[in-house]
């Protein structure tokens, strides 16, 4: 009697599997209507902050208005050049904007509208997920040597890219690893698989390569800058060693 696989086994070979089997689609589609929101920092130049202290926030990594809320006073005041009065100023100026931080459950929902579910390319995956990997939220895959994490990372930086209709986030992708196992040729595989040009797939994918874990967080910190400018990535994907 042949060994029992293991559950990541299993999710290895249906990942690899169903994604062949997914219907094919011509390209992938950008739906400007489902656009996501970002407050771009730069729109606190709109409400009295000069260039000069916005530029002091982005080199902190601070790329949306909404990032400025949540981080605390005594981590803005570690910025080189931010006087405890600008600080406050910044923000006094962040909660005008923004107004108060609860809402309506009604508001809540609204929100949760914008949120995105990519899937897998594997039924019994996106079953267990509730339908697939979400936007706005972080998921973590883990599993043993060759289980399929890095199968499941390429599948999805090409579904991603498909319409809402074929399981997709009609967006780019922002992919960051950390063990050199990106490979162009598995990406134009798979895109071909759902009916999409190899090279159009990859030239939606921003790829980077980190050596350490002081370099990946500078790397997504990147990200987050490319994120709030160009506003059309769906999905930001980081394999660990």
């Amino acid at each position: 009697m042949p060994p029992r696989k293991s559950t990541t086994q299993q999710i290895a070979e249906s990942v690899a599997s169903e994604s062949r089997a997914q219907s094919r689609a011509a390209s992938p589609v950008q739906d400007d209507d489902d656009e996501p929101f970002f407050d771009a920092i730069e729109e606190l130049q709109n409400h009295g902050i000069n260039a000069q202290d916005i530029a002091k926030l982005k080199s902190a990594a601070l790329n949306t208005v909404t990032g400025v809320r949540m981080t605390p006073k005594r981590q803005l005041l570690k910025i080189k050049g931010l006087s405890e009065a600008k600080v406050d100023k910044i923000k006094e100026t962040v909660q005008k904007m923004l107004g108060s931080s609860f809402s309506t459950g009604i508001e809540v929902s609204d929100k949760r509208k914008k949120v995105v579910t990519i899937s897998t390319g594997s039924k019994s995956v996106d079953s267990i997920l509730g339908g697939g990997i979400q936007t706005q939220s972080i998921s973590e895959v883990y599993g043993e040597f060759r289980t399929g994490k890095t199968q499941m990372a390429h599948t999805i930086s090409v579904i991603a890219q498909l319409p809402a209709d074929m399981g997709g986030g009609g967006g780019k992708v922002a992919y960051i690893d950390t063990e050199g196992t990106f490979r162009p040729d598995r990406i134009r595989a798979i895109a071909d698989r759902f009916g999409v040009d190899g090279e159009a797939a990859l030239s939606n994918i921003l790829y980077a390569r980190a050596f350490n874990s002081e370099h990946q967080m500078e790397l997504i910190n990147e990200a987050t800058s490319r994120f709030a400018e160009e506003k059309d990535y769906r999905l930001l994907g980081s394999l660990l060693v």
